[in-house]
């Protein structure tokens, strides 16, 4: 009460929904013990304040409900049995009920109904016990029984909240009964059954509305004096439309028998229109239908309407009855000044209908009349431009150009010479594309100069001129017009054309620039285009695309050096426009895979065919491998991206090995580890896939690091070796190429390269069959790289062996023979220059042996090798070297 007083306060609120907790938490029994005098004066000033004074934004509906709520259950009870205050608790549960119903919560809202009817029936006691005389008794009874209704009535609406159709037309039903006592409730129980009919429309409750529809019917037709014939058609009419919509032809007679009603009720163009949407619907016969439109042209409908119904009929692919009515409606609004309409629409009818000849006719008509006087308002001419140009856009699709040509045509026919209207410029360069399409360059031109003097900084102006560049074969004017139409891309947004309604983005220009000048042997200009593509489209997609287009072209001209370093362009642009986001959705993703691939194998095939450039070739397989890792990473792709980076690591290699400089030679060597390295991971992956057991792959990648780190001097390189030296399934020419490459400069392990002989050397006695050759090399490279005395220990050990090989060794080749023997002997000299003269003696002794397998070429090193091994016995003899500082001392290598 004290909050009440102040009126604004913003506690009030939630005074109230503190009072109405704890009034809904105590009984009524509860609530009669503390009543008194003081609560019973509270409750009718909250009751005053609340619903009489109509406070406004101070609370909501729902607070306001409330306060009926408190003042029901603490002002009521201590006045239960008297008759006044059953009056008073009548109408405050109804009003209660009423609130919650309105703020949507009705199940609180039937505890008041339930508690209103029960003040109804015990008020109707009490009146038949009370009453005085007859007169006041039905005067009485007439008031019960109006609350009655409303309370009936409020249920009702509780019930259709809820959804609860039976109760709702069992409490119509009553108070539809009680209307021959209460007359005066017709109307506002015609419109609550009216409502609820539109309600359960809306909800697709075909049958129920039906119900409340006719019921809503049914009442107005009692009083007509308070429902007139308009709102009786409008009710009927819904009914129609319901009918129609349950979309079940046991109910088309229905719907068409409301909506005759309806009309006969109260004539409604809307009506109308209905009932022929009925009868179309309901597939009936060309003869009623005419019947219907007559009826419409007897009625005097506006041209509207009719144009209206026409177009209806034409949807329903009723033509004959739509064509017959337009032409009746041409001779019935002659006389309009807008009968344009009607020709229009006749017209487009006409081309929608494929009847072109007949549409031809009417557009010729149209355009004497136009030069004679009868001319359309702006509105009608801009309705008859969008007629043409769909018609030539139609045609333009099908690829006939000539027919879109002749649409367009008449199009022109409607603009004077000195018009300036940008869509002029617009239908020019459509005219200009459909004379490219037919090969008469001449006209395009015409029309392109003309759309270029009306509106020369339009994107698609730019890109016809720089077609008509490309096509007459003037390089310089069509980059000229793509850099043009890369800054108008910069600066503003282009304008719709329906040729090109479906792009996804201005940018795509560009790329169809590129795609028409790569067509037209254009390469330079397509490059100029495809460089401003990519460096402004924010669609990855689109630059593949372009891209597709680009690199078979490229490939065709392959052999120029400038056209392999656009291909590496292109390459590089696809994989930066891959790096990007592209859209999630599944075709997308599809796409892109399928781009994937396509580019991938693009540069593997360009690698391959620059088997004569190793550093392009180097460039192409790298590229190849990074456009890989955006497909799925399957067994394919997997031995694609092993090769890739083997292949380049090998480039690197032998480009390391030339380098110039030391740090040339470190970058290089640097960059082949790093290859390597992925390549490892990827062959780990791959073996898990599949047997890979005669792929040379991991013997490959031993190799190249350890040339790497022997090259570079790497301190990890023993430990490196250390798990080499474990591996079961290495081959003896393996041994033999690590102990090369532990010689080679700028590397020098003689310690590792005698390991690793020795590892060939078990290898080859282990074999069923030895080959002499390399044993016996393995022997002398041994020797020769390192100058100790494990070398002398080795020929001496394996002396005899050598000799018995060639014993079973018939026909074992003479070239072979003697290279060993070479190679034997100079071994042996470069010992003696060392000062090793035990070993330099076992090493030419060998020499001579070979000599002794020679067959035709032993008299030529006969001679010459018995006399120098006198000299050496000599000066072994003497310990000096001065008989071997000739020249000759060595023999000249065979191979």
């Amino acid at each position: 009460e004290k909050l009440i007083g102040k009126e604004n306060s913003p506690s009030i609120p939630e005074a109230i929904d503190r009072l109405f907790m704890d009034i809904a938490n105590t009984n009524r029994e509860s609530m009669a013990e503390i009543q008194d005098a003081q609560v019973e004066e509270m409750a009718v000033n909250l009751w005053n304040w609340a619903i009489t004074k109509r406070v406004g934004l101070l609370i909501n509906e729902e607070q306001k409900a409330k306060c009926t709520y408190i003042f029901c259950d603490s002002y009521c009870v201590s006045f239960f049995f008297f008759f006044f205050f059953l009056r008073q608790s009548l109408t405050m549960n109804m009003k209660t009920g009423k609130g919650w119903v309105n703020v949507g919560n009705a199940l609180i809202a039937d505890e008041f109904f339930q508690a209103a009817m029960a003040s109804v029936e015990q008020l109707y006691v009490i009146l038949m016990q009370r009453s005085s005389s007859e007169a006041h008794l039905t005067v009485q009874k007439i008031a019960i029984e109006k609350d009655l209704f409303k309370v009936l009535s409020y249920q009702a609406e509780s019930a259709i909240a809820q959804g609860d159709f039976e109760r709702a037309s069992t409490c119509v039903l009553r108070c539809k009964d009680m209307l021959m006592r209460l007359p005066k409730m017709t109307r506002y129980l015609h419109i609550l059954c009216y409502n609820f009919g539109v309600e359960t429309h809306k909800q697709n409750k075909y049958e129920e509305s039906s119900f409340w529809l006719s019921q809503s019917y049914d009442i107005g037709k009692m009083d007509k004096n308070s429902v007139g014939p308009e709102m009786l058609a409008k009710v009927l009419r819904l009914l129609a439309t319901t009918y129609l919509d349950w979309d079940n032809k046991e109910y088309y007679d229905k719907a068409l028998s409301a909506i005759n009603l309806a009309n006969k009720e109260h004539l409604n163009p809307a009506g109308l229109f209905l009932k022929m949407k009925i009868l179309l619907k309901g597939e009936t016969a060309n003869e009623e239908l005419l019947g219907a439109v007559m009826e419409i042209l007897h009625l005097d409908m506006s041209l509207d309407f009719c144009l209206n119904t026409a177009k209806l009929l034409m949807d329903h692919e009723r033509e004959s009855v739509g064509f017959y009515f337009l032409k009746i409606i041409c001779e019935h609004f002659k006389s309009s000044e807008n009968i344009g309409k009607a020709l229009l629409l006749h017209i487009d009818m006409l081309l929608q209908k494929k009847e072109e000849l007949l549409a031809k006719e009417k557009i010729e008509e149209i355009i004497l009349g136009h030069q004679t006087g009868k001319q359309l308002t702006t509105e009608l001419v801009d309705w008859l431009h969008n007629i043409l140009w769909k018609k030539a856009a139609r045609s333009f699709e099908v690829q006939n150009y000539a027919d879109a040509l002749h649409w367009y045509c008449y199009s022109l026919r409607f603009y004077s010479s000195d018009h300036t209207d940008l869509n002029l410029a617009k239908l020019q360069r459509n005219m200009a594309s459909c004379y490219l399409h037919l090969k008469q360059l001449d006209k395009a031109k015409e029309t392109v100069t003309e759309a270029e003097r009306r509106d020369p900084t339009n994107i698609f102006t730019q890109f016809y001129i720089f077609k008509i560049a490309i096509l007459e074969e003037n390089s310089d004017r069509a980059l000229q017009a793509i850099t043009t139409l890369k800054n108008l891309l910069t600066d503003k947004e282009p304008e719709d054309n329906d040729l090109l309604r479906n792009r996804s983005s201005p940018t795509m220009l560009l790329s169809l620039a590129a795609q028409f000048a790569l067509e037209n042997g254009q390469q330079i200009v397509a490059g100029k285009a495809l460089e401003y593509l990519a460096q402004h489209s924010e669609d990855p997609q689109q630059v593949l695309t372009a891209l597709n287009w680009k690199t078979p072209f490229s490939i065709h001209f392959f052999s120029r050096k400038k056209e392999m370093d656009r291909l590496l362009t292109c390459l590089n642009i696809a994989l930066q426009k891959f790096a990007q986001p592209f859209d999630r959705e599944t075709s997308t993703l599809d796409s892109r895979t399928d781009e994937a691939h396509w580019f991938r194998k693009i540069a593997w095939n360009l690698a391959v065919q620059s088997d004569k450039d190793p550093v392009t070739m180097r460039e192409f397989f790298i590229l190849s491998y990074k456009l890989s890792q955006f497909c799925p990473s399957d067994q394919v792709i997997l031995i694609a991206q092993k090769t890739c980076l083997l292949m380049a690591a090998a480039v690197d290699l032998e480009q390391g090995r030339k380098a110039s400089t030391t740090f040339e030679q470190t970058r290089l060597l640097n960059r082949a580890l790093e290859q390597i390295h992925k390549c490892n991971d990827i062959w780990n992956l791959l073996k898990q896939t599949g047997d890979f057991s005669n792929d040379p792959c991991e013997t490959l990648l031993l190799l190249y690091e350890f040339e790497v780190k022997a090259k570079m001097n790497d301190p990890s390189l023993d430990s490196f070796l250390e798990s080499v030296w474990e591996l079961p399934h290495l081959e003896s020419k393996t041994f033999e190429t690590i102990a090369s490459l532990a010689m080679e400069m700028p590397a020098y392990y003689p310690s590792i390269a005698v390991k690793a002989l020795k590892r060939a050397l078990v290898l080859h006695k282990k074999q069923e069959s030895i080959d002499v050759l390399q044993y016996s090399t393995c022997l002398i490279i041994m020797g020769h790289s390192t100058g100790t005395d494990s070398a002398t220990m080795s020929c001496n050990s394996n002396n005899c062996k050598t000799r018995i090989v060639f014993g079973f060794q018939e026909g074992y080749s003479e070239i072979e023979i003697l290279w060993l023997m070479i190679k034997s002997w100079n071994t042996g000299i470069f010992m003696y220059r060392r000062s090793k003269y035990v070993s330099a003696e076992k090493w030419c002794g060998l020499a001579l042996r070979f000599l002794d397998h020679l067959g035709s070429l032993k008299r030529s090193y006969e001679t010459q090798m018995n006399v120098l091994y006198s000299k050496l016995v000599e000066a072994l003899d003497k310990k000096k070297g001065s008989l071997f500082n000739e020249e000759g001392e060595l023999l000249e290598q065979g191979r």
